[in-house]
């Protein structure tokens, strides 16, 4: 149980319209809210399902309805000062928000039955949520305030998600106080020393949050004394850190609980027992807490850190468990991270050797990027206990190196399949050879040369129809040399999209072809060429960039070519991934605008006559030769649209990349199609899911469909496409007609 003295997000007032109480539900994300006259008296709370049984039975109710007409008027409330086991009481029946009233009926805090939960200014930490990451300024400042605020900035630009400081009232923390303590031992002389020289009056204090607010970050700050903690209240503090010295310090526990603030508790230097007992103590008074492992050497030795405790202290307090580092480096709190920590906090510092011994375990700012950069990739590394899932790119490697169900003779359609029918080859693009037993003794549909793939529609007892489809644009199918025939036996599109690989541009056309086809055609760039060559036409290696220059005009004249073979009324459309990838890391947007220069200056050296060039929109991380990298560039709607205006190309808009880029970047997709469809000449349909997940068949991923298709008939009536889905040649086309079959009724 936690008490959150902190209101407003689970408040509105009795006559607000009940559109308003809605829009409160969903921003805290609680289901509730509870209703106030202007005097701050609770009058009711308003549930979901409150909510709903009124639009039941007031169907035709306006939203502006006042939300104490909707509200459960008889809501129970208990007064502030309850003890917790009364609450967790009514939280043992299944209620998991109560009111919390002053004598005279005022809403004073909400009992909530949650733990595991931390907010902090605008953060919320939970064990669903990234790690929060504290830079611990504390004293590194050296009582100097300009120093304070460019410790804030470099923390700003290390990846901080918060900064903390320490406050101190020296008279009322210490018995002694600078040169008074000659009485005291060493140790303490030496640090009553530093404090009364690096100590921050509160107005300093005050002013250092004020810079931190122009940076809309959280502050986090250690008070070590009841005057600090008035001090911290007065100015709004988004929460509190109780430092391992103040663990046994009840008093201060108390002072701080009581007002409402989050709290985040160190036990270094302390006993179990001590520890319990102080848990016992804020559990009893509803706290918000996490506590934080810490051993308290400067610096820790690695044999005293115990990172393993974590778990007995997420026992012990049944909250969340956090991570305070005083060991030399930072691979410990990435290892921390690893271990179930939802809190960072690591000292900060610009040079090591100042005076105080917490330069010498901070971290300089790059080593502090470097920490959050890796506790990061650690953090979507750790993943989930869901069940086991094959990537994108083990999809694209299994097809490479896995084992496939190949039949050993041709099988009629209508015959049975025997185990001396079928035997085990790579590459993996057939069934896969754990469905054998399946596979024997079915009756089979089709035809199964010698030699050829078993797939997974063979276990099917009905086929995917393959038909000729209607749509209000041109329409057509991607393939290759060798398998354009079977695609269109059955089926009729207005054109074919040639998916080139770099051998087949080794290939005489007229080797393939035979006769002038009753179609269209467009062709796209090979994705990969000999020696492990990608096309970047972006690149600033200038070998690079001349022979990708190369390689897309040798495309672009075999596009040419091919219109000897089919019917064309307008010039073929080439889809080409223009470049601008990198392997390790994306770089900053404000370096994209030199790689488009890049890229407008070699399309002068292509000529393009005869052929029109589409750049491909483009996802966050792409899937090249069976490994993940990171695109850069017509990823970004608005630049990619900037640069479709500048240097007079078209798009081709695929789907799919836009969706995964519309999800990295936390922007609708809509918003990508407005811009991106008006410039779009052809259209890759497939879906997606998150931020690399390509090549999802339509309608299993996170495209709107319905919504797309509107907007592209508005924005794009005209331009073709082609269903693009991973795989879907297979089993002649199984993927493609299954795609083409759902977008019917949208396009």
């Amino acid at each position: 149980m936690i008490i959150e003295r902190n209101t407003t997000p689970f408040v509105v007032f009795s006559e607000d319209p009940v559109l308003n109480a809605l829009q409160k539900i969903t921003a805290n994300q609680q289901r509730i809210i509870f209703l106030v006259n202007e005097s701050g008296i609770l009058q009711g709370s308003l549930s979901d399902g409150d909510f709903r049984r009124w639009l039941i039975a007031n169907p035709t109710e306006s939203l502006e309805t006042s939300a104490i007409q909707v509200a459960n008027k008889n809501v129970r409330s208990y007064p502030i000062s309850t003890d917790a086991a009364v609450l967790n009481g009514e939280f043992a029946q299944g209620i998991s928000h109560l009111p919390l009233v002053d004598e005279r009926g005022h809403l004073i805090a909400i009992a909530m039955n949650e733990q595991k939960v931390l907010r902090i200014g605008q953060h919320e930490i939970a064990e669903d949520k990234p790690s929060f990451i504290i830079a611990e300024i504390g004293n590194n400042h050296q009582g100097d305030v300009d120093f304070a605020k460019r410790l804030v900035d470099l923390a700003v630009e290390s990846g901080a998600d918060a900064v903390k400081f320490q406050l101190r009232d020296m008279e009322a923390l210490y018995r002694q106080k600078g040169s008074a303590s000659a009485g005291e031992d060493l140790g303490v002389q030496y640090t009553l020393d530093l404090l009364s020289r690096f100590s921050f009056s509160v107005e300093q204090m005050y002013e250092v949050f004020d810079h931190v607010k122009q940076h809309n970050m959280d502050i986090m700050c250690t008070p070590w004394d009841a005057p600090s903690v008035q001090a911290l209240v007065d100015y709004g503090i988004a929460g509190m850190k109780i430092a391992s010295a103040d663990l046994t310090n009840h008093e201060l526990l108390r002072d701080v609980v009581s007002r409402g603030l989050p709290m985040m508790v160190s036990t270094g230097m302390s006993r179990e027992e001590e520890i319990r007992e102080s848990v016992k103590l804020l559990q009893n008074h509803g706290a918000s807490y996490a506590l934080l492992q810490c051993q308290s050497t400067y610096p820790a030795p690695f044999k005293d850190v115990n990172l393993a405790y974590m778990d007995r202290l997420a026992e012990i307090g049944q909250s969340l468990v956090g991570y305070s580092g005083h060991e030399r480096g930072y691979h410990v709190p990435i290892a921390a991270v690893a271990r179930g920590a939802k809190i960072i906090e690591k000292h900060f510092t610009t040079d090591k050797t100042l005076e105080g011994n917490d330069h010498t375990v901070s971290l300089l700012p790059e080593e502090f990027k470097a920490m959050v950069t890796q506790i990061r990739e650690i953090e979507e590394a750790i993943g989930t206990a869901a069940p086991r899932e094959v990537s994108t790119g083990e999809l694209m490697n299994r097809v490479n190196l896995a084992k496939s169900l190949v039949a050993t003779r041709t099988i009629a359609q209508g015959e049975a399949v025997s185990e001396d029918d079928v035997e085990i080859k790579s590459p993996g693009r057939g069934l896969q050879p754990n469905y054998l037993s399946q596979l024997v003794g079915r009756t089979m549909q089709r035809e199964v040369e010698a030699g050829s793939f078993f797939y997974e529609g063979d276990l099917k007892d009905d086929l995917v129809t393959r038909r000729d489809f209607t749509f209000d644009r041109p329409w057509g199918l991607p393939v290759r040399y060798h398998d354009y025939k079977p695609l269109i036996e059955e089926a009729k599109p207005d054109f074919l999209e040639f998916h080139f690989s770099y051998k087949d541009l080794e290939i005489d056309i007229d080797d393939v072809f035979d006769s002038k086809l009753p179609m269209s055609f467009t062709t796209h760039l090979p994705d990969l060429f000999a020696g492990d060559f990608l096309v970047d036409l972006a690149s600033s290696d200038q070998e690079i960039w001349e022979r990708s220059i190369i390689e897309v005009q040798r495309t672009i004249d075999i596009t040419r070519d091919l219109t000897r073979y089919f019917t064309t009324d307008d010039d073929p459309i080439m889809v080409v991934t223009m470049g601008g990838f990198t392997k390790d890391a994306h770089i900053a947007p404000i370096a994209r605008a030199d790689k488009y220069e890049r890229i407008g200056e070699a399309l002068k050296h292509l000529n393009t006559s005869g052929v029109r060039l589409a750049a491909q929109t483009l996802p966050p991380y792409p899937w090249l030769m069976g490994g993940q990298q990171f695109h850069n560039l017509f990823l970004d709607p608005q630049d990619t649209a900037e640069f479709s205006d500048t240097y007079d190309t078209a798009l081709c808009l695929d789907i799919s990349h836009t969706m995964l880029a519309a999800n990295f970047l936390k922007m609708p997709l809509s918003e990508a199609v407005d811009l991106l469809a008006p410039r779009s000449i052809h259209l890759h349909l497939v879906d997606g899911v998150g931020v690399d997940g390509e090549g999802v068949q339509v309608g299993e991923g996170d495209v709107d469909w319905a919504a797309l298709g509107k907007q592209l008939r508005g924005l794009s009536p005209k331009s073709s496409f082609i269903p693009e889905i991973w795989q879907g040649h297979i089993n002649n086309g199984e993927g493609f007609f299954t795609a083409l079959d759902r977008l019917e009724k949208w396009l």
